[in-house]
């Protein structure tokens, strides 16, 4: 196992961690598989990663990530709590509530998170998590009184991300990309500001979803010339942690085409790499509504759907109709984004959503 330095804390963790989702008991709509292992198993399972080298563990609170944060506790009792970290997460936004969900981990766990996140922040949530009283400035104090270790941000979005790069009181962020979704990692990797956080990267995977048309060995190289501290893989069996933590894997580079290519053996995939560039004056957020058709097509059918009837019919009255087009003068990927739109929204109203005009 290799080791990274975690931004300018001191620690250094392994370049693969553990994420803990897949070992909880019961359904989470946002796997592909569900193992459900007991707590026997799912600490066996953590302590087989950490044989293997493993010593960084991501999890979240009951209401996230299920029962997993208990069974993470149980693991860190079996092993030299010294010997690993373990980051925490809450999707709560006032200096109050994140207090109190530090305080409820921590019993959760048995033991001190050593970095706790803000969960999800994004632009409606931003000024009140980064503002007076917000849930940075208690994540501050508690670090202060000892209550965690280190402070955090975890985001989809790259303003949030770098808005908490500049920040101070932040330490380590937390953020998405892999081989196909890699625009936000090349922002960040050519983007000075973020090279005195450490840098958790997840959805590797995509959720599981780019295992079928790549290798675990080629997601995991292909995103190793990125500057992130730790590479989160959900791990829910003992095959699979061998698989993640067992061997090194090379470096591997691969075009934005390649990627695309292969996906084109399946089916034709927006050529979108959310790299977040196309602002939308209505406010839409275009690489999402990408993402998720990108998605289904990789086989989260239902679930993405469900995602994109929320917002799509009015995305796509909104683009017909729209003049400004300065998402395409943006777009790095040189996307005509109306026309990608006008997928989405066929791929929406076969299931029924609205009609077609």
């Amino acid at each position: 196992m290799r080791y990274r330095e975690l931004g300018k804390t001191g620690i250094k963790v392994s370049e693969i961690g553990f994420g803990t989702i897949p070992i909880l008991s019961g359904h989470v709509p946002v796997l592909p598989q569900y193992f459900s292992p007991d707590n026997e198993t799912a600490v066996a399972i953590m302590r087989r990663a950490y044989e293997l080298g493993c010593n960084f563990y991501d999890t979240a609170i009951l209401e996230e990530y299920g029962d997993a944060e208990i069974k993470l506790g149980e693991f860190a009792k079996t092993i030299n709590r010294n010997k690993i970290i373990i980051s925490d997460k809450a999707r709560f936004f006032s200096g109050g509530e994140i207090y109190r969900e530090v305080l409820r981990s921590t019993e959760n766990l048995v033991t001190k998170p050593d970095i706790y996140f803000v969960h999800q922040v994004d632009e409606s949530n931003a000024d009140e998590v980064f503002g007076k009283y917000g849930a940075v400035d208690a994540l501050f104090d508690l670090k202060r009184e000892g209550k965690i270790g280190y402070t955090g941000i975890a985001s989809h979005y790259y303003d949030v991300l770098y808005r908490a790069a500049l920040d101070p009181r932040v330490d380590v962020l937390q953020g998405s990309g892999n081989i196909l979704e890699r625009g936000m990692l090349e922002r960040i990797k050519n983007e000075e500001a973020f090279r005195d956080k450490g840098f958790i990267l997840n959805k590797v995977y995509a959720a599981g979803l780019l295992i079928d048309p790549f290798s675990v060995e080629e997601l995991i190289g292909g995103i190793l010339e990125y500057p992130f501290s730790c590479a989160l893989l959900g791990i829910g069996t003992f095959e699979q942690a061998e698989v993640a933590f067992a061997k090194e894997y090379p470096p591997i580079h691969f075009t934005f085409e390649e990627v695309l290519e292969r996906l084109r053996k399946t089916f034709e995939p927006i050529g979108c790499d959310r790299c977040e560039r196309c602002v939308c004056p209505y406010g839409h957020e275009i690489h999402t509504s990408f993402r998720q058709f990108n998605y289904y097509n990789l086989g989260k059918e239902f679930w993405a759907v469900n995602k994109l009837k929320m917002d799509i019919e009015q995305t796509y009255e909104h683009c017909r109709k729209c003049t400004h087009q300065e998402c395409m003068k943006e777009c790095g990927r040189h996307l005509y984004i109306p026309e990608e739109i006008e997928k989405v929204i066929h791929l929406v109203r076969k299931y029924g959503f609205g009609s077609v005009k």
